[in-house]
């Protein structure tokens, strides 16, 4: 195992950060909860945040805090798909199918919350007016985004980003052809 500062990382997956925020800021808007800023990517920590106003309930906390592994992920894997037919396939991909799969695997590798997400989520939850309910889901939520980040010093996001836009690719076309 090696080495590599998070900003390089960070640089070399950019559109997997901006991506990131993006879905902050859908689930932000599909929720009607207010955004008063924006930054899509910098070269500082955190690359990039949202700030919005608190949502109107602990659902809606949940669903922005966790919008980027669904975005993420699909985008990554649909970006990806397409480049994965002639490289996996036929063997045959050119250079705008490999910056596809370069995409698709920038794009999925930031589907994971950041520790932020987590720390805004647990202010929410505590809050005397959560329900039993938002605790119930929402606890365990803010742990599996603490186990991926502490993943990711082990390479799991890219592990994940390669799974999504690489694997799951190559195992449909594996049992459709």
């Amino acid at each position: 195992m090696f080495f590599i500062p998070g900003i390089l990382i960070t640089i070399a997956t950019f559109p997997g950060v901006i991506v990131h925020e993006l879905a902050h800021q859908l689930f932000c808007r599909w929720y009607k909860v207010p955004v008063f800023k924006v930054v899509y990517f910098q070269m500082a920590n955190p690359a990039g945040y949202v700030l919005h106003e608190p949502a109107n309930n602990k659902l809606q906390s949940i669903m922005i805090s966790i919008g980027p592994f669904f975005l993420n992920t699909i985008l990554g894997a649909l970006i990806a798909f397409p480049a994965a037919i002639p490289v996996f396939k036929f063997d045959n991909g050119n250079i705008a199918d490999y910056l596809l799969i370069y995409l698709g695997v920038s794009i999925a590798m930031h589907a994971f919350p950041s520790r932020g997400d987590a720390q805004s989520l647990w202010q929410s939850l505590k809050e005397s007016d959560t329900s039993l309910i938002a605790k119930i889901l929402g606890y365990p939520v803010i742990g599996l985004i603490y186990a991926g980040a502490i993943g990711s010093f082990f390479w799991l996001d890219l592990a994940y980003g390669i799974a999504i836009a690489v694997g799951l690719p190559t195992l449909l076309i594996s049992l459709l052809g």
